[in-house]
This record gives structure tokens, C-alpha cells and sequence, in this order.
């Protein structure tokens, strides 16, 4: 293909190169756009915010509201450009054989919390304050090539913790002050640490599991629910064990 024809409003491309041709040529890195501006510019395209995420596993980084605070509810902005989708050899990077109904699968598996940091959808990071997960799939082996599209190779991931771990990004930890935490452990937690270190994921447990059962409920049960274990906690006099 000519490159001249590498033009977002040629309808004659698929809708996810138009998308980031679109993204490159008129919003640029460092800069925010909207989701109207975004299906105003691609028309006619069905799912077009669908085709924007798809740039995501292609090494896209584009935030929303959830990871970055001062974004309104309808504001994106694009902080890196990833693989360049609109050249042939790109044209399926990042792109994954996973159904809607395999990816509710994995959400319900994970009770729809990060299996590598635990933070659950939608909850706020204790070290971000203001900005909340938004869930995605992460490759069980996220440096693997190809592998299996069964749900056994994915496990759910908050974004930050995805883009983490696939392409190293964002600030790195000192290793020296994750050792001295670790260090400062009590001996049975630091092999309870280390079981998830060699599996690289941290497992659930009984509590994380009834808290992602609630989680799931409407927000009517989980208020009733609340109140209930209230009530309990309060006639077992705080809650000790039978």
C-alpha cells in the first residue's frame, strides 16, 4: 500500500489502524482527546472505543479517568505509541484470540481482582490516591510468544500492573527498599512471599474470595449484606472466632 494511502480517513483500512493513525497524526503523545472526538472522526464504524483498546495489548498506553485523576469522565490521553499497526508486519501485534464470554470467564475466575497485586475493579490504589483499577488480561507468561488462548494462559490483571509487567514501564522500585520490607518480614510470611514470588502470582484466599463474591453483588445486596455482617460482628463481640 502507497503511503499515502496510510491516511485515517481512508475507510478502505481496518478500524483499529484508522484509530491510530488518527491518534498519531491528530492527537499526538502528550496530548488528551475525547471519546465523541474519536467516533466523530471514525464514522460509521461499530465499536469504535473497542478498536481504541485493542491498541493497548500493541504497547499503547492510553489513560482514562480511572488511571489519571485529572481526566474527565469522556477524556483519554495518549502517553506513548506502541507498534505501528498500520504497517503490514504490525497489523496483528498485540491482538489475541479472546471472546467476551472467555474474558468474563477469567474475570469471574479471579472474583474480578488483580491476581498480581490484588486490588479489585474499580478500587482505588492505596499509593495513587484518586486513581482506580481498570481491569484487563494479562498472559499467565507475559514474555512467552503465542501460546494457548484457554483460560488456563490468562490471568486478570489491573492495567497498571499489566503494562508493568509486559513492557517494564512506568517508574521502577528501588530493589534495595523492596529488600529491607522483605527483610522486615516475620519468617512465616517470608515464605509465604517467596510461594508467590516462584509462582508469580499472589494467591486468593478465603477472605479475598468472600470479598470478590461481594463485590459482584448489586449495590443494594451489598449494603444489606453490610449491615448483616454489622449485626454479627457486633453480637459475637467484635467479631471474635466460635
Amino acid at each position: 500500500m502507497d503511503s499515502s494511502d496510510l491516511n485515517w480517513r481512508n475507510t478502505d483500512l481496518g478500524a483499529r489502524v484508522r484509530v491510530a493513525l488518527w491518534l498519531r497524526d491528530e492527537v499526538g503523545v502528550g496530548s488528551t482527546f475525547s471519546k465523541a472526538a474519536l467516533r466523530a472522526a471514525i464514522s460509521g464504524t461499530e465499536q469504535v472505543d473497542r478498536r481504541m483498546r485493542d491498541l493497548r495489548p500493541a504497547g499503547w498506553i492510553i489513560r482514562t479517568n480511572l488511571d489519571k485523576p485529572s481526566l474527565q469522565p469522556d477524556q483519554l490521553y495518549l502517553e506513548a505509541i506502541g507498534a505501528p499497526v498500520w504497517d503490514r508486519e504490525h497489523r496483528a501485534a498485540g491482538l489475541r484470540q479472546i471472546s467476551a464470554r472467555m474474558r468474563r470467564d477469567v474475570y469471574e475466575r479471579d472474583l474480578y481482582m488483580c491476581r498480581r497485586c490484588g486490588i479489585g475493579a474499580a478500587e482505588a490504589y492505596p499509593d495513587e490516591p484518586g486513581s482506580r483499577a481498570r481491569l484487563t488480561l494479562g498472559r499467565v507468561s507475559p514474555h512467552a510468544a503465542g501460546g494457548t488462548a484457554a483460560t488456563e494462559g490468562f490471568i486478570t490483571e489491573c492495567a497498571r500492573c499489566n503494562e508493568r509487567v509486559r513492557n517494564l514501564a512506568g517508574l521502577q522500585t528501588d530493589s534495595g527498599q523492596v529488600w529491607e520490607r522483605v527483610k522486615a518480614l516475620p519468617a512465616r510470611q517470608r515464605r509465604e512471599l517467596l510461594e508467590w514470588m516462584i509462582a508469580d502470582v499472589r494467591p486468593l484466599t478465603l477472605i479475598d474470595y468472600a470479598w470478590g463474591l461481594y463485590r459482584q453483588l448489586p449495590g443494594a445486596l451489598r449494603d444489606g449484606m453490610r449491615s448483616q455482617l454489622q449485626e454479627l460482628v457486633d453480637s459475637r463481640g467484635g467479631g471474635a472466632a466460635e
